[in-house]
């Protein structure tokens, strides 16, 4: 930081932050940073104190208090109602909203999807393969997004009328950069989210959205605002994270070829395979906005009250006090305690769903193609997000495996890894 200037999370940084957090957290546990046009926040790099203050209570993640330390224009998503969910909740109010959906999603466990989530990779690697015959593919574009979407709307138990519409509201979110236009989309996306909820209350099915409307403990049911507001962040949590765990893990193959050779020798590894791609360039990046509401030390820095705090997931995964060989692609590393989906009371609720999606993803196209290479001249970019690590483009050239198919999936017992 020459001349006392701050460090700028910027398009530069976003497409190689490592290079950035090397330096950060060589220098000190913590740093104030500007991102998002302007904002400033401390930012927390090393292992360690990431993991600390992830379940540290003094740091808060209340909505309106920390929508009221962004300056007017800067807050984006977060001033939607949509993102009033119980991501940006702290107890009680987390607590009880935690317990009811706990209590939904054990309904609907997700085990139970693994047939139809290989039915639909199955389906879109049918017209990749068809489309890989004639050149290029986008590996993003045709499997990555399609996959989770259709997941979630199969999940949640939107109907078939209503899932183009769904698919079009939700990649939006994903991919659109202009302000005015993301405002737009999240009001179409809210629009639809309260038909479907007013549908599933009139006539439950079952889904997950139903188990939302009719959970209830003690007489404590979810209100109209929370049931819109948890469905959003369920959407996000199970789709976005999923896409990036796909088309990170793809390129972290692609660019490591002694790791896909021993991937492809061992199809059993995938599962630590999957843990390995989520430490090794996490779907994401920081970790959502909390608040310090006392001055909080971190070794010899002090954090005032009243300051954004950012914690960087994908840093404290490169930690090499954590890790070792922390730079380097390893898919039979055993100790892989890794933050990519968070850390205490806010430990991300779609991880079990993402794990199996991007363990059924990759296995299938891994089976599916006996060759899986960057296309001539690709230069694969990171979508324009700080808070997302996650691919714009992924354009490949295939090669089918001989035959139709060759099974290759593991077929891991629930709750068996990390």
């Amino acid at each position: 930081m020459a001349n006392g200037e701050l460090v700028r999370l910027d398009r530069q940084f976003v497409q190689d932050p490592p290079e950035l957090y090397r330096r950060l957290r060589a220098e000190a546990p913590a740093h104030p940073v500007i991102m998002w046009g302007g904002v400033r926040v401390w930012l927390v790099t090393r292992y360690a104190d990431a993991k600390a203050l992830l379940a540290d209570p003094r740091l808060s993640k209340d909505h309106a208090g920390v929508l009221a330390l962004f300056p007017p224009g800067t807050e984006g998503a977060h001033s939607s109602p949509l993102s009033a969910n119980m991501l940006l909740a702290d107890p009680p109010d987390h607590t009880r909203l935690r317990r009811l959906v706990n209590k939904a999603f054990a309904v609907r466990a997700v085990a139970h999807l693994r047939p139809r989530i290989e039915g639909i990779a199955d389906e879109l690697l049918d017209a990749i393969a068809a489309a890989a015959a004639h050149g290029d593919v986008d590996l993003i574009e045709s499997y990555a997004l399609p996959l989770p979407i259709r997941v979630i709307g199969e999940l949640l138990g939107v109907p078939a009328a209503d899932r183009e519409q769904f698919r079009v509201g939700v990649e939006a979110i994903l991919t659109t950069t202009d302000q005015d236009a993301l405002h737009a989309t999240m009001e179409m996306l809210a629009d639809l989210l309260t038909r479907l909820i007013a549908g599933k209350r009139a006539a439950p099915g079952e889904d997950l959205l139903s188990a939302l409307v009719q959970v209830e403990e003690d007489g404590d049911q979810l209100s109209e605002q929370e049931l819109l507001a948890t469905t959003y962040l369920l959407i996000m949590a199970g789709y976005e994270t999923t896409v990036n765990l796909i088309g990170n893990g793809i390129l972290a193959l692609l660019r490591n070829p002694v790791q896909l050779r021993a991937l492809r020798a061992a199809p059993a590894r995938l599962p630590e395979a999957v843990e390995e791609f989520l430490r090794y360039d996490s779907p994401l990046n920081l970790a959502t906005p909390r608040f310090s509401t006392v001055a909080i030390r971190v070794d010899e820095v002090t954090i005032p009250a009243g300051e954004l705090v950012m914690i960087a997931l994908l840093a404290a995964n490169h930690d090499g006090e954590r890790f070792e060989h922390p730079d380097q692609l390893d898919i039979g590393r055993t100790a892989n305690p890794h933050l990519a989906f968070g850390h205490g009371i806010h430990y991300c609720v779609g991880a079990p769903l993402a794990r199996l999606e991007g363990e059924i993803a990759l296995g299938r196209l891994l089976a599916r193609f006996d060759s899986v290479r960057l296309a001539d001249h690709a230069v694969p970019r990171y979508r324009n997000s700080t808070l997302m690590r996650g691919l714009s483009a992924l354009a490949v050239r295939l090669e089918p495996a001989a035959g139709s198919r060759r099974p290759w999936s593991v077929r891991a017992a629930a709750g068996g890894h990390r």
